[in-house]
């Protein structure tokens, strides 16, 4: 039985993502600036762990769309598209 195609990723989904990943980099720089205080900077880097987790779940969901789009039937084998032309 054909499956049905992949529903289309909300905007509203892929702006979190965009969001998530744009606070992740401010606190990134912020911690790199080396003035935040300790309790500061460890309240940071667990934001920032909680930002990573977010993000790379986002990015797994996609590319798992990504292998369902190229090969329904066996996503686990599929091959990225090459659109070289030789």
């Amino acid at each position: 039985m054909p499956k049905s195609p992949a529903t289309p990723v909300p905007a509203s989904s892929i702006a979190e993502f965009e969001h998530s990943l744009d606070e992740l980099e401010q606190l990134v720089t912020r911690m790199e600036g080396g003035e935040l205080s300790l309790d500061e900077s460890l309240k940071s880097f667990e934001r920032g762990i909680g930002l990573y987790r977010h993000c790379q779940t986002a990015l797994e969901q996609a590319e798992l769309r990504v292998r369902l789009l190229l090969d329904p039937e066996a996503p686990d084998t599929a091959e990225p598209f090459d659109s070289r032309i030789d």
